[in-house]
């Protein structure tokens, strides 16, 4: 970083680090015992979706990677593209198998990325819900950022509890390196499979 970046308070782009992710375990325990919210068995990738063969190939290769997984239970990871034209791939695993869940999203954003696609990436969610099942959090990942923050929808509108939010961030904060800028803790309607 040059001094004129420093002047005109420019900051070098945060790399990905995917291995984040891994933490997200360790964070369910958090969320559980402090606030009785355990996983749903759902988690997915969200990409931007790009036209081309080498980008359908490379989808494609990473869908056949994660329903090959003989120990995988339930259904086969699902290609979805929602409402605003990007694509999701969902994975569904049981709700004790968080690691294996965290697993699938890993290795989708790693083939992604190796494959020359890490630009199209956006975010990776896992979703929660609390004992009752009243109310759902999603751990959302930015890519481009290398950090997480808590999305708690209210159920049946397009209105997010921030209260809730800030509660839960202030909960994970030393299991999972949370998004400073509030600004980028962005609302996603219609997270596939959530």
């Amino acid at each position: 970083m040059g001094f004129l970046d420093v002047l005109l308070g420019r900051t070098k782009p945060v790399a990905p680090d995917l291995d984040q992710l891994f933490a997200l375990p360790s964070a369910a325990v958090t969320l559980q015992a402090a606030a009785s919210f355990t996983p749903t068995g759902t988690g997915s990738v969200c990409f931007a979706t790009v036209e081309g063969a080498a980008f359908a190939e490379a989808r494609e290769e990473v869908q056949a990677l994660l329903d090959a997984d003989t120990e995988r239970q339930g259904p086969p990871v699902e290609a979805v593209r929602d409402e605003y034209g990007y694509s999701w791939l969902v994975s569904r695993r049981g709700p004790e198998d968080l690691p294996a869940l965290v697993g699938d999203l890993h290795a989708v954003n790693s083939a992604l990325e190796s494959s020359g696609f890490g630009p199209q990436l956006l975010c990776s969610v896992v979703s929660f819900e609390d004992g009752g099942g009243d109310r759902r959090l999603e751990i959302v990942y930015l890519y481009k950022r290398g950090t997480f923050y808590p999305l708690c929808r209210l159920p049946g509108q397009q209105k997010r509890d921030n209260a809730l939010e800030l509660q839960m961030s202030a909960l994970l904060k030393d299991d999972l390196r949370i998004e400073p800028d509030l600004s980028r803790w962005f609302p996603i309607w219609g997270v596939p499979g959530s």
